[in-house]
Order: C-alpha cells, then sequence, then structure tokens
C-alpha cells in the first residue's frame, strides 16, 4: 500500500503538470488506470515470451504454437463487442475488476497445465478476460479526455500498457531461469490479483463514472465501419498487431531452437520493441496533439514494415535485437496518433467504449491471424516468406492512410479535420 501510494503521489504530478488539470477526481482516476493497466500488462508480459518454447518442450508443432496466441485473440474477439457496448451503457469498473480476477485466476491454472489443450484452453480464458480490461480502461480515460489533449492521454495509457508488457519480459524470464516456469506463473497471478484489489478501492462506483458514452448498441458497430476514417484505423490496427503477433510468437522460438539464447536473453529480445514504444509514447502522444497526426502515423508504419522485412533476413542473434528495436520505434511513433483519432472519433459517435473495443478487435483479429498464418507457413513453406508478407501488409495498409483515416469525413460532426493536425 505504501509502495502504491508513492506512486500514485508521483504519477499525480506528472499527470497533472502534463495536462494542466485542476479536477482531483480526474487525476486520481487517471493514475488508477495507469496501474491498473500496468498491473495486467505486466502479468500478461511475463509469461508470452516463455510459453512458445514451453508447449515446444510438450511436442507443439508450429501450427499449436500459432493457436495458443490464437486462442486468446478468438476469445477477445468474440467477447468485444458485447463488452464494448454493455461497458457504455452499465459503467466502466465491473468490467475492469473483474476481469483482473480472471486473468488471476487463468494464471494460477497455468502450474497444472500438461498438455497442449490445456495451454490452449488457458488462453482462451485469458482473451475473454483481456476484451473486459484494456479497451475498458482506455474507453474510461477517452470519457474524461480534455479537449486536445487527446494524444497525450492516450500516449499515458499506452506508456502503462507498452511499460507493463516491456518489463513483464524480463522479469518472467528471470524468475524462469531462477525458481522455474510455475513460479512465473505465480507471479502473474499475483500482480494481476493487486491490480483487482487496487481497482476495487481507488475507482469510483459506476454512479459517479463520468462518461462521454450514450447507451450501447450492437448495431452501432456497423455504423461505425461505414466511416471511412474508422475502416483505415480498423486496417492500420489489424496489419500492425498481425506484425507484432508475428514477433512475439516466433521470434522467441527462433532465438530458442535457432541461436540457443536463454530464457533471460529472449525476454530482452521482447522487452526491447515494448520498452522502446514505452519511452516514446508521451512525447509522441505529446507531439500528435500540436502537430501532424497523419506524418506520425505514415512514419510509423513504414518503420514498422521495415522491421519484418528485417525479421525475414535474420541471420545472426545481433538481428533479432535489431528487429526489437526497429518495430518499437514504429509502434511508438504510429499508436498515440491513431489512439487520439480514435477517442475523437468515439467523442463524436457517444459510444467510447465501443469506439475503443472496435480498435481493440482489429488488434485480436491481428493477434490471433499473425501467428496462426506464420505457423502454417512455418510447417508448410518457409517463416521467412510469411514474415516478408507481413510487412508488405504493413506497407499497404500505410499507404491508405491519406485515402481514408484524413480524407473527407462520413461521420457525425465536422471536428476531423481541424483536430487532426
Amino acid at each position: 500500500m505504501y509502495t502504491y501510494i508513492h506512486v500514485q503521489l508521483r504519477l499525480k504530478i506528472i499527470i497533472t503538470r502534463m495536462l494542466m488539470l485542476n479536477n482531483r477526481k480526474t487525476t486520481k482516476i487517471l493514475i488508477t488506470l495507469f496501474i491498473a493497466i500496468f498491473s495486467s500488462t505486466l502479468g500478461s508480459g511475463l509469461v508470452v515470451p516463455l510459453l512458445p518454447g514451453y508447449a515446444h518442450t510438450m511436442g507443439a508443432s508450429g501450427f499449436l504454437i500459432g493457436m495458443i496466441f490464437g486462442a486468446f485473440s478468438l476469445s477477445r474477439t468474440v467477447m468485444l463487442p458485447f463488452v464494448g457496448f454493455l461497458s457504455d451503457s452499465r459503467g466502466r469498473k465491473p468490467f475492469i475488476t473483474l476481469g483482473l480476477f480472471i486473468y488471476f485466476i487463468a494464471s494460477v491454472l497455468f502450474i497444472f497445465a500438461d498438455n497442449i489443450v490445456f495451454l490452449i484452453l488457458i488462453r482462451f480464458i485469458q482473451g475473454g478476460a483481456a476484451a473486459m480490461i484494456l479497451p475498458i480502461a482506455q474507453a474510461y480515460a477517452g470519457d474524461i479526455t480534455p479537449h486536445e489533449k487527446e494524444g497525450t492521454v492516450m500516449g499515458l495509457v499506452h506508456l502503462a500498457l507498452y511499460g507493463g508488457l516491456s518489463s513483464g519480459p524480463v522479469l518472467g524470464g528471470f524468475v524462469k531461469d531462477t525458481c522455474g516456469i510455475d513460479a512465473s506463473f505465480m507471479f502473474m497471478g499475483l500482480i494481476c490479483l493487486s491490480g483487482f484489489i487496487l481497482s476495487i478501492y481507488f475507482l469510483p462506483p459506476v454512479t459517479l463514472e463520468v462518461s462521454a458514452s450514450l447507451a450501447g448498441r450492437p448495431g452501432q458497430y456497423l455504423s461505425m465501419m461505414k466511416d471511412r476514417r474508422v475502416t483505415g484505423l480498423f486496417i492500420f490496427r489489424l496489419a500492425y498487431t498481425m506484425c507484432i503477433g508475428s514477433i512475439w510468437s516466433f521470434a522467441p522460438l527462433i532465438a530458442d531452437i535457432k541461436f540457443h539464447m536463454e530464457s533471460m536473453a529472449i525476454g530482452v529480445v521482447i522487452t526491447l520493441s515494448v520498452l522502446i514504444s514505452a519511452v516514446l509514447m508521451t512525447p509522441m502522444g505529446i507531439l500528435a496533439d500540436r502537430g501532424n497526426k497523419k506524418i506520425l502515423m505514415i512514419a510509423g508504419g513504414l518503420i514498422t514494415a521495415a522491421s519484418m522485412f528485417i525479421l525475414a533476413m535474420v541471420e545472426y542473434p545481433w538481428q533479432l535485437y535489431l528487429v526489437s528495436v526497429v518495430i518499437g520505434i514504429g509502434g511508438g511513433i504510429s499508436v498515440p496518433s491513431v489512439m487520439a483519432v480514435t477517442v475523437i472519433a468515439g467523442r463524436e459517435y457517444g459510444s467510447m467504449a465501443s469506439m475503443m473495443s472496435l480498435l481493440t478487435l482489429a488488434h485480436s483479429f491481428g493477434m490471433m491471424a499473425g501467428p496462426v498464418i506464420i505457423g502454417l507457413m512455418m510447417d508448410m513453406l518457409n517463416v521467412s516468406i510469411a514474415f516478408a508478407m507481413s510487412g508488405v501488409l504493413m506497407f499497404i495498409a500505410t499507404l491508405l492512410i491519406p485515402w481514408l483515416i484524413f480524407s473527407e469525413k462520413v461521420s457525425p460532426g465536422d471536428s476531423m479535420s481541424s483536430e487532426a493536425g
């Protein structure tokens, strides 16, 4: 508790100065959301780099390893539309806290997994819980974001996201190397349980939530996807997360089998990308609010595509670190602008959680399709070809940005052109 209070005070100073907030309630909510997201992603990041090697020791093929990651995204994909519109009408806190508690239970179940099917089932459960945490926390932050501070707030939110993910792999690798993989699973569970307790205690009840959303409606998603801007955001996020999913699923396997790297070193490979993205999130968010979101998105997309072409040609261990650095820079530059435009669109539609869920749906499709496609091509053809194809898709999605996201609006209101920078 003392540690939480100390961190809360430091974050309060940072957030207040950056956003120039005078509302203590808003600042407290942002701090709590920051810590809740950090807790969940730190817990998740602990074991993600360990799962491919762990599954390989059980005799999993490339396809089954892809399915372990794909199961997470499949269940999250199924849950997202329902969680999004329910949260718009019934509040944010119940979903965030329930998701963290289920994550804790799933973490403990990993200790008892003794076959591939059980691993896939646990990841499926985790995916459903994840649908309740990140997009709803993002929507909560979007609800209370001041105008023209969308990039800054989303940069902070993703600082928590990527900060947790960047810390997790190194900690997970260290715990596994020193205490065994079961200790890593238990550590993940304890972290998620702490996030659950903090959210229960510090997030205000639903009756006191400040929401920019109207009652959610399932049909709202179809209306949103008719908006060219939202379609562009969806495609860009899909392509980007296909690249991320491919790297997270198979870069650790390459490091383990081809280069015989230790768990700690594999954790560093994954950590570099998310750590660099985390460092860039806040300054790029501020720049998105003051500058040109389109340029930032295009630059980040092209850099991400380049990382996949590099991965397709990896011959030495140091090149895996290079890939991680390059894709980290690409995400750090582009993601705050993507999320800033998403907040603006969610505010216009009056369905912030539905809009965030839609973007997270694209994320889930990408994390599901990327590993499965790469796994199939690894078994049948050549994994390098699959990585190169991911780079081509990312390049095409980036070229579509000016036409889809920043062209003539189709959505309600007409503030996009002025707010897009």
